[in-house]
């Protein structure tokens, strides 16, 4: 998953408002949050409610990320839209 995860990252490093980050949840436990194995991927939407973030549980590709990406990142989906007009 790592390699997706940097690949991924480096892909939409200049999606304004998008960030793509890493956490140790073997050495960072986060109150709230349930990690029942690993690599579980967790979705925190801008402006919503920060205890409550997004399973991902799509697959661990990196076409099914940006497509997962793509419905429920508005700051993606914008960059994409505004990509095409170019």
């Amino acid at each position: 998953m790592a390699p997706i995860w940097d690949q991924l990252a480096e892909e939409l490093k200049d999606v304004p408002n998008l960030t793509i980050a890493k956490m140790d949840a073997t050495a960072n436990e986060v109150e709230g949050v349930d990690i029942k194995g690993y690599p579980t991927l967790k979705w925190y939407a801008k402006g919503s409610d920060k205890t409550k973030p997004v399973d991902f549980d799509g697959e661990r590709d990196l076409d099914s990320i940006k497509a997962w990406l793509k419905e429920n990142s508005a700051s993606y989906k914008h960059h994409l839209e505004h990509k095409s007009e170019l």
